[in-house]
């Protein structure tokens, strides 16, 4: 299996503002909740222009792997983290049932001009997975901002994806001191972002023996594979390779534990007052949505554009759910071009 640190290859994206954001959210519409059906069963498995300061150093973050001891003294958690790269750092923060290795087609190529850090959420990846319910956006942001601190990283690049945007769209308005000035640009990549309508599988978590029994009776490679063909536009893009690396949480019961307490808590209590303050983030940000995303739709990130001043929104086109694996060369060029290089 290849690292995390590969090549990717381009695709196609457009951008979009003022009348056309109005009239793609017209066409867009609610539709693709029909779309899920009876697969959405399966989807809890998924889911700044850069001054001389771009060459500061990232103390205690050497290349290569490494775990980050953080949370309280009582409860700690290790996160788990992949360092390559120098320069100013980004931060990679992954989506819902995903880990460090979907950043694997274009953290390479990131690593060339920056500090690229890659994390492994709780209850994710290579990370701990206690069992206990602290595993909404707001338990996740908390442990990251402990990173970003004992790290000192400054002038800092935060790219999220779907679960993983929500959490740096949390970091971005949390006003504790000690992240005044750290945090200078944000990539949101299909994110979380407002109330929506949940798929029928996060709902079914509310509900102890039916979210239990369904982790522990459906093959956990059948179950990546449907939550893949969801997310995917193409779903001859994925290989044996990504149905095991998605498959691999549920073959733990503290796997399955994260996995279930995520998808309870993956749209948090308080979003609605939560989205009126996103107009208060001053970072500049790029907005990266796929045109075909039945998970996250698209006017999602055309109401997030509306009301992020400082934000641009472009889309990639032939894409899901996933556009960093989907379409690595459009996303990497998306983000490339929005940071300078």
């Amino acid at each position: 299996m290849d690292g995390l640190f590969t090549t990717p290859t381009n695709g196609p994206t457009r951008a979009l503002d003022g009348m056309a954001i109005n009239d793609l959210a017209a066409m867009q519409g609610k539709t693709f909740h029909c779309i899920l059906g009876l697969t959405a069963m399966t989807v809890f498995l998924l889911a700044f222009g850069f001054t001389s300061a771009r060459g500061a150093a990232t103390s205690g973050m050497a290349d290569g792997p490494a775990f980050a001891r953080l949370g309280p003294r009582e409860a700690p958690v290790k996160l788990f983290y992949e360092t390559k790269g120098s320069g100013a750092p980004i931060l990679l923060i992954h989506g819902f049932g995903a880990s460090t290795f979907t950043w694997r087609r274009i953290a390479p190529a990131l690593a060339e001009n920056y500090k690229v850090i890659a994390v492994d959420l709780k209850g994710f990846g290579q990370s701990d997975k206690p069992l206990d319910e602290h595993y909404s956006i707001f338990d996740q942001a908390k442990l990251i901002k402990q990173l970003i601190v004992e790290k000192d990283l400054k002038n800092l690049v935060l790219i999220g994806h779907s679960y993983g945007g929500g959490i740096s769209l949390m970091l971005a308005l949390d006003e504790d001191p000690r992240l005044e000035g750290r945090i200078a640009k944000l990539v949101l990549l299909d994110t979380i972002a407002y109330p929506q309508n949940i798929p029928v599988a996060f709902k079914m978590m509310d509900m102890p023996v039916v979210s239990h029994l369904g982790v522990r009776m459906v093959p956990p490679e059948m179950q990546a594979r449907v939550a893949l063909k969801l997310a995917y536009f193409d779903d001859t893009k994925i290989g044996d390779e990504d149905v095991e690396m998605y498959a691999a949480p549920l073959r733990t019961t503290a796997g399955k534990h994260a996995v279930i307490h995520s998808a309870r808590q993956i749209v948090p209590q308080g979003l609605e007052e939560i989205s009126k303050r996103y107009p208060t983030i001053k970072q500049p940000t790029l907005i990266a949505w796929c045109d075909n995303d039945r998970i996250v739709p698209l006017d999602i990130g055309l109401e997030l554009r509306r009301n992020m001043p400082t934000s641009r929104l472009e889309i990639i086109e032939r894409c899901g759910h996933m556009p960093q694996e989907e379409q690595p060369g459009a996303t990497l060029k998306l983000i490339q071009d929005f940071l300078g290089r």
